[in-house]
């Protein structure tokens, strides 16, 4: 008998899920499965995805998310990792409009994935131990995925919506400001997830800026502000000086007594082209 979709039970009917096919929550996977209906609810309200739109969910669990992605009208594609999560959720959605992807998300390819004929979002409820890398490497490298609406960590989400002076600003700031635009949207509570992670999650929504036009390659731009950040309590005219020249910087806007975590995404790429120039000389 194939098992309802998770999303019409809560904490005792995901415990039946895991006893019937013989699993446990794997700490090194980082699971923790969502048992709240009221938080799948409002993930897939704040996402925006209707009708017709393609979803990519990664680390789908026993896909309570994934049902309600479902129930809003969504094609989905469910990337998971451990095997046999993969039999669950292909025991519950094998009637619905879910392709389940049996891969480790940080080197699949995604374009078997998730296609290039359509727009997709990311919708999903992260490993911990994974969020980070796979945020940062599908805005460097699946430019159809044009919207992220993620739970991760609450520190990780603060991180990676950090203006330039806040102290949470870093290296995933600034590869999220040259791609789009973040915001944190909710926390969540500990509460809703069996078995309970210990620390607190959050929803971070991550779009891509639709009329794109920046020049120099992030590779260029985020050499000098990895760099600049292995050193982040020295000036940049200290951290930088094997990469550029008070000259370069004093073009690009940025003081040479500055420190990293006070310049923007903007000028990041001002001092990129600095240096190009030079090179071109």
């Amino acid at each position: 008998m194939r098992p309802p979709p998770a999303l019409s039970h809560g904490a005792r009917a995901t415990a039946d899920l895991l006893t019937q096919f013989g699993l446990h929550p794997d700490k090194s996977l980082g699971q923790h499965f969502l048992v709240d209906p009221n938080q799948v609810e409002r993930i897939v309200r704040l996402s925006g995805v209707t009708n017709g739109d393609h979803v990519v969910e990664v680390g789908p669990g026993l896909g309570a998310l994934t049902a309600g992605l479902v129930e809003a009208g969504t094609t989905v594609v469910a990337v998971e990792i451990d095997a046999g999560l993969v039999t669950a959720l292909e025991a519950q959605f094998s009637k619905q409009d879910v392709r389940v992807v049996h891969a480790d998300a940080l080197t699949a390819d995604w374009n078997s994935i998730a296609p290039d004929a359509h727009r997709w979002a990311m919708v999903a409820n992260l490993p911990y131990n994974v969020a980070t890398p796979l945020v940062l490497d599908v805005l460097d490298g699946v430019p159809q995925i044009d919207h992220l609406l993620v739970m991760v960590q609450h520190e990780v989400a603060e991180r990676l919506a950090a203006a330039a002076g806040s102290p949470n600003y870093g290296l995933p700031s600034v590869k999220v400001a040259y791609w789009g635009s973040a915001e944190l949207v909710a926390r969540v509570p500990r509460s809703v997830f069996l078995p309970q992670p210990r620390v607190e999650s959050a929803l971070v929504s991550i779009r891509r800026d639709p009329n794109f036009a920046r020049t120099e390659p992030i590779d260029e731009v985020y050499l000098l502000a990895r760099t600049a950040f292995a050193q982040r309590r020295k000036m940049v005219r200290r951290s930088l000086r094997s990469l550029v020249d008070h000259d370069m910087l004093d073009r690009a806007g940025i003081s040479p007594d500055e420190r990293p975590e006070r310049i923007d995404v903007d000028a990041w790429c001002r001092l990129a082209a600095e240096r190009r120039a030079a090179r071109d000389v």
